[in-house]
């Protein structure tokens, strides 16, 4: 089986080419852009069996130059939510995509493309519907324009595509990996940092109707994520536009807990984090208006697809990953 990841050197991508390999699949073109050098440290402990940068790739792709792939792993995208430039992120996460698109239907190739739960934005039921697809952002639009262009081209089920076809809607990810995202990377990762350097985490104050850190995410682990995904790769009669978060919202406090429970010493940990371990900041105004202060997936379609994976909640998730980051604190 030949695969290809896009954002390869990504976090999802990553993580995905290590679930490849994993089951023993190292025939994978891995393609990104490594003009931030740093990220090849994501790749440096797989095995894959080319390298193509991003640059070179979809046009050689659209031409039958790698032969025949059996399926496309789509990460590559401008993931930065903050990012204002609309012409940068229109090419990056929807003419691209459109063309990828377009070469797979052509060679019988199967895509499996993340799209993004900021295609609901402002909306407070997170549905695989128009009805609830309300981006705050450009780059939430951006996701939702080539999910709308999918189902132009296959039917709102995907039910005209010629071979698979599958969009992600992922949630709050967090894990292994995602050291390179900046100020992107999850709210774990960084009170990660802020506890080992400071004793304590940071948490945005009241906002939206929610108290000190309650505002409420669905946040799921990237080990879930590649699951999901290899579990479709190994369905491909399944084809459509799907959540992909646990399908239970959970507040950022118990984020804050669960990092300072698997860091803190002393057997009182839910002590230690009332004894100022959680710092509230006000809310920036950078923010106000774009942020979604809830977020939870429904996977019902999930489920009806025949996918039943248990999904991780965030106290065991988040440990899980702080043992890692702690194994790994020199490249993390």
């Amino acid at each position: 089986m030949k695969i290809v990841v896009t954002g390869a050197a990504g976090f999802i991508g990553s993580n995905i080419i290590a679930g490849l390999n994993a089951r023993g699949i190292t025939d994978i073109i891995a393609v990104d852009d490594l003009t931030v050098g740093d990220k090849f440290r994501n790749l440096a402990d797989l095995q894959i069996a080319d390298y193509v940068d991003a640059d070179d790739f979809y046009l050689n792709f659209a031409e039958g130059g790698y032969g025949k792939v059996d399926a496309v792993f789509h990460e590559g995208a401008c993931s930065d939510t903050m990012e204002q430039d609309g012409k940068y992120m229109m090419d990056n996460n929807f003419e691209v995509t459109k063309q990828l698109f377009a070469a797979c239907q052509a060679q019988g190739t199967r895509l499996l493309y993340a799209s993004s739960a900021a295609t609901y934005g402002g909306s407070d039921t997170f549905k695989e519907s128009p009805a609830f697809e309300k981006p705050l952002n450009v780059y939430g639009y951006s996701k939702l324009l080539f999910d709308q262009y999918a189902r132009r081209a296959l039917g709102h089920q995907f039910e005209k595509a010629k071979t698979q076809v599958v969009g992600f809607r992922y949630f709050n990810v967090y894990g292994p990996r995602e050291q390179h995202k900046g100020r992107m990377a999850s709210v774990a990762f960084h009170q990660f940092h802020q506890f080992r350097k400071e004793g304590k985490v940071k948490l945005f104050g009241e906002y939206g109707g929610y108290g000190p850190g309650a505002q409420l995410r669905d946040f799921i682990s990237v080990d879930d994520v590649v699951a999901v995904n290899l579990w479709f790769l190994d369905h491909p009669a399944a084809s459509g536009i799907f959540n992909l978060g646990t399908g239970r919202a959970q507040p950022f406090n118990d984020v804050a807990h669960a990092v300072i429970g698997a860091l803190a010493s002393g057997p009182d940990n839910a002590k230690t984090a009332a004894n100022g371990s959680i710092e509230y900041i006000p809310f920036p105004d950078a923010l106000r208006g774009k942020y979604q202060s809830y977020t939870q997936a429904d996977i019902s379609a999930l489920r009806a697809a025949g996918c039943q994976h248990v999904f991780a909640d965030v106290q065991t998730g988040v440990q899980r990953y702080m043992q890692w980051l702690l194994a790994n604190a020199q490249t993390a």
